[in-house]
C-alpha cells in the first residue's frame, strides 16, 4: 500500500532578551498519516484518535492516485477481457479511496467543524472529477462492454451476472457512450452539482445552528412541561446565558415547543424559523442553490439520452418511471387529504371553544393535536416519555433481533469512537460467531446534520477467500439528559430508533462476495423495508411490555397506557401523511422538468402544493431549501421510497402476524432473502421469495386507517 509522510510544523518558542537561550528545537516529527497504515485496533476499526484534518486530502489524493494505477492495470493488460480480469478487478479497486471516503464523509455528517466542511468543499469537485475519469474512460469502457456482451457464454453465478449488469448499466448512465463534446459538458455538470450539492447542506447545517428563541420572563413558558424547560435551560447554560431559556430548530427542542407552548407569537415565531431555514436572503440561501441543482440535473438527463432526472433515476428503482411513482402517491394521497381535512375541521372547532377565532394556522397544528390527543385518548407523550429511557429502547432492539435471529449486542470499550457521546457493540451470532460492529450516536450536537440515519464505515464483503465484516453506525436526534433526568424518548422516536436499527441490521446480515452488491447498496424505493417493518415490532404491545420501563420505578408500562396507545394509533394520521406525501410529491415534480431553465424556488414550490391542493394549515414536511433529502442526501426522485417501502413493510409484517410474531421460520426466510442479499437480484425477485406473491397495497391503507 502506497505511504506518504505527514511534517508537522514545530514552532520555536522565543524567549525574553534576558532569558537564557533554550538550544534550538528538534528537526520536524514524521507522523504516519493512520490511513496509509494498517489498522490494528479490534475488528480493524477506525483509530479515531489518531486520525486528524490534515490526514484527510493527503488520503484523498493517495486513493485517487492508487485506483488511478489500478484502472491503467486493466486497460493495459494485453489479455482479452474476462470477468475476473476486468469485473472483479474494478470492483475491487479503490479500498484507499473508500476507506479514507467512508470515514470523513460520516463525520462531516455527524461531527464536522468548519475545517473539515473545508476540506469538504476542497475534495467534492475532485472526487466527482475522478469518478467521470473511470466512468469515461473509452478503453476500461470498452473492456466492461466486451465482457457485457459475452455473458450468456460466461459461466456467471447469479450474483456475478447481476454485478456485471449493474456496472455495465453504471457505465452507460455515467456517459460511456457520449462523444468528446457531451463528455466534457457531462464532466462540467458533475462538477457543478458536486460543489452545489455539498453546500445546500453546510447551509441547512448552519441555519440549524443560527437561530435560538432565548427567553427571558417566566410567564412566557406557560404550558411547557418541566422537563422542556429543563432541557431549555441547561441549552442556555452551555450558551453563557444562565437564568434565562433557549429554544433552538433542532427537533429534540423545538417539536415539544409547538406540542406544548401556550405563547401562540412565541410558536409562530419558532415555527417560522424552522421553515425558513435556507429561505433567509443570507449567505446560508439555499432557493437559488436548489434551482441551479434541479436545473442541472435535467441538462444531464437530456445529455444521457432520458426525458427528465426522475426517468434517469427510476429506471434502476422498483418504481421504473414516474408514472408507477404518481399512481401510488395518487391511491393514498385522496384518502389522506380527507383524513387531515376533518382533523383541521376538529382543531378549529376546539380553538373556538377557547374563544380564538380566525384561522388554524400551521403553528397551531402541533398545540391542538396534542391537546386533542390528551383529550379523546387521555393520552400525553410527557406521561409516556418516563418509560421510554433511550437505553431501554436501544435494548429492546436488541433484544428483538435476538429474538428473531439469536444475535448478540456486547458493548465493546475497547474500540476507538469519534465522540464521547457513541457506544460500539460487537454483533455476534448465537453461536458467538463475530459479525460485525455497531456505532450508536442519538444526541443533537452544533456538529452534527438533522434528523436519523444509518450509515458504514465498512460494507461487508468477500476478499481472497476472507469475509470482511461491517462497521455499522446509527444516528439519531434524541433529547439529551437533563441533571438527573436520562435521555427519555417519544414514542415516535423509539419507533424511528427501530427503523434505524433495521438499515442497520440489513448492513450487518448481508452475506454478499461484492461491496458493491452489499447490505443497503440496493435501489432507494427497497431500502427502506428492513428498516420499517421493525417499528412493526417496536409499535406491537407484546414487545412494549419488554422494553417501556418506568426509569425511575424500573416498573413495566401498564397495560391500560399500551391500549391507550393503540387506540391513539390512528390519531393524525391524515396530518402525518399529508405532510409527508406533499414532500414526495413536491421531489417528482422538481424532477420531471425538461427545461433546464432555472426555477424561482418558491413559486414553483406553492404551484406544486396547489396542484395537489395542500390545506394551509398544513406546510409540505420539507420545503425547498432545507430539502436535504433530494438536493444533498441521494433521494432525489426518490423521497417516495418511504412510502413504496411502507406497502412492502406492512405486507411482509403480514407473513409474521399470520404465523407469530418470532416465527423463526419466516424470520429466518426473512433474513435468507431480504437481509442477507444486498442487490444481489432484482428487489421484487427477492420479495416475492420471501412472501410468495406480489405485495398488496391494503395492509397499508388499513393501518393508517384509510380502508375499514
Amino acid at each position: 500500500m502506497k505511504k506518504a509522510l505527514i511534517w508537522l510544523a514545530i514552532l520555536a518558542v522565543m524567549t525574553s532578551a534576558c532569558a537564557k537561550k533554550e538550544p534550538p528545537p528538534p528537526p520536524p516529527a514524521q507522523e504516519v498519516n493512520p490511513f496509509f497504515t494498517a489498522w490494528t485496533t479490534p475488528f480493524e476499526t477506525p483509530p479515531f484518535e489518531k486520525i486528524k484534518e490534515a490526514h484527510y486530502l493527503p488520503a484523498f489524493q493517495a486513493g485517487m492516485d492508487q485506483q488511478k494505477k489500478e484502472i491503467e492495470a486493466i486497460t493495459g493488460d494485453p489479455a482479452a477481457p474476462t470477468f475476473a480480469n476486468t469485473i472483479e478487478t474494478l470492483e475491487k479497486s479503490g479500498e484507499l479511496l473508500t476507506k479514507v471516503g467512508n470515514v470523513f464523509f460520516n463525520l462531516t455528517s455527524a461531527n464536522t467543524n468548519d475545517e473539515m466542511q473545508k476540506i469538504e468543499s476542497t475534495v467534492a469537485p475532485l472526487l466527482a472529477k475522478h469518478q467521470d475519469d473511470i466512468n469515461l474512460n473509452p478503453q476500461l469502457f470498452g473492456r466492461v462492454k466486451a465482457v457485457n456482451g459475452q455473458k450468456d457464454k460466461l459461466d456467471l453465478n447469479p450474483e456475478q451476472a447481476r454485478l456485471l449488469e449493474k456496472f455495465y448499466k453504471n457505465f452507460v448512465r455515467g456517459g460511456a457512450n457520449l462523444d468528446e463534446t457531451k463528455k466534457a459538458e457531462f464532466r462540467k455538470i458533475n462538477e457543478e452539482l458536486s460543489v452545489l450539492t455539498q453546500k445546500f447542506g453546510q447551509n441547512v447545517l448552519k441555519e440549524d445552528n443560527a437561530f435560538a428563541l432565548v427567553i427571558d420572563k417566566k410567564e412566557d413558558l406557560a404550558g411547557l412541561p418541566e422537563s422542556v424547560i429543563q432541557g431549555a435551560a441547561e441549552a442556555a447554560m452551555r450558551s453563557k446565558q444562565e437564568g434565562k431559556w433557549i429554544f433552538t430548530l433542532h427537533k429534540p427542542s423545538c417539536i415539544p415547543f409547538f406540542q406544548y407552548s401556550a405563547k401562540r407569537d412565541l410558536r409562530e415565531k419558532l415555527f417560522k424559523a424552522f421553515i425558513n431555514r435556507g429561505n433567509n436572503a443570507n449567505e446560508f440561501d439555499n432557493k437559488v442553490i436548489a434551482a441551479k441543482i434541479a436545473a442541472l440535473r435535467v441538462r444531464r438527463a437530456a445529455l444521457l439520452g432520458y426525458k427528465t432526472h426522475a426517468d434517469y433515476v427510476l429506471e434502476e428503482n422498483m418504481a421504473k418511471n414516474a408514472d408507477g411513482v404518481y399512481k401510488l402517491l395518487t391511491q393514498i394521497w385522496a384518502p389522506a387529504l380527507a383524513t387531515a381535512k376533518r382533523e383541521a375541521a376538529e382543531l378549529r372547532a376546539m380553538m373556538n371553544k377557547e374563544g380564538l377565532a380566525g384561522r388554524l394556522e400551521p403553528w397551531d397544528w402541533w398545540y391542538y393535536a396534542e391537546k386533542l390527543k390528551k383529550a379523546k385518548y387521555d393520552l400525553d407523550d410527557q406521561v409516556l416519555k418516563p418509560y421510554f429511557k433511550l437505553e431501554n429502547v436501544r435494548q429492546g432492539a436488541f433484544d428483538v433481533a435476538n429474538k428473531l435471529w439469536g444475535l448478540q449486542f456486547i458493548e465493546r470499550t475497547n474500540i476507538p469512537k469519534y465522540h464521547p457521546d457513541v457506544n460500539v457493540y460487537e454483533v455476534k451470532e448465537a453461536d458467538g460467531t463475530h459479525i460485525g460492529i455497531l456505532y450508536t450516536d442519538y444526541f443533537p450536537r452544533p456538529s452534527k446534520r438533522g434528523g436519523a440515519w444509518s450509515n458504514t464505515f465498512r460494507s461487508q464483503s468477500a476478499r481472497g477467500g476472507r469475509k470482511i465484516t461491517p462497521l455499522v453506525s446509527n444516528n439519531g436526534n434524541f433529547s439529551m439528559p437533563v441533571g438527573e433526568t436520562p435521555s427519555l424518548l417519544t414514542f415516535e422516536e423509539a419507533q424511528t430508533l427501530f427503523h434505524e436499527f433495521g438499515h442497520a441490521l440489513h448492513d450487518l446480515l448481508s452475506n454478499c462476495t461484492y461491496e458493491a452488491l452489499a447490505g443497503t447498496n440496493v435501489p432507494r424505493d427497497f431500502v427502506e423495508l428492513p428498516s420499517q417493518i421493525m417499528e412493526n415490532w417496536a409499535g406491537d404491545p407484546a414487545v412494549i411490555k419488554t422494553y417501556a420501563k418506568h426509569y425511575q420505578t424500573g416498573e413495566p408500562i401498564p397495560q391500560a397506557l399500551i391500549d391507550k396507545i393503540q387506540n391513539a394509533s390512528l390519531f393524525n394520521q391524515g396530518f402525518t401523511t399529508v405532510e409527508y406525501m406533499a414532500a414526495c410529491y413536491l421531489d417528482m415534480d422538481w424532477h420531471i422538468l425538461k427545461d433546464p431553465v432555472e426555477q424561482d424556488a418558491l413559486k414553483f414550490e406553492d404551484a406544486s402544493m396547489m396542484k395537489i391542493g395542500l390545506i394551509p394549515e398544513i406546510i409540505v414536511r420539507y420545503r425547498s431549501p432545507y430539502f436535504q433529502h433530494i438536493f444533498s442526501g441521494g433521494y432525489s426522485a426518490g423521497y417516495y421510497s418511504y412510502i413504496w417501502s411502507e406497502v412492502l413493510d406492512a405486507d411482509a409484517f403480514q407473513a409474521f402476524k399470520e404465523t407469530a410474531l418470532f416465527d423463526a421460520k419466516t424470520a429466518q426466510s426473512f433474513r435468507q432473502n431480504i437481509l442477507s442479499r444486498g442487490d444481489t437480484d432484482e428487489p421484487l425477485a427477492l420479495y416475492k421469495r420471501f412472501r410468495g406473491r406480489e405485495p398488496k397495497v391494503e395492509p397499508l391503507l388499513k393501518r393508517r386507517g384509510f380502508l375499514k
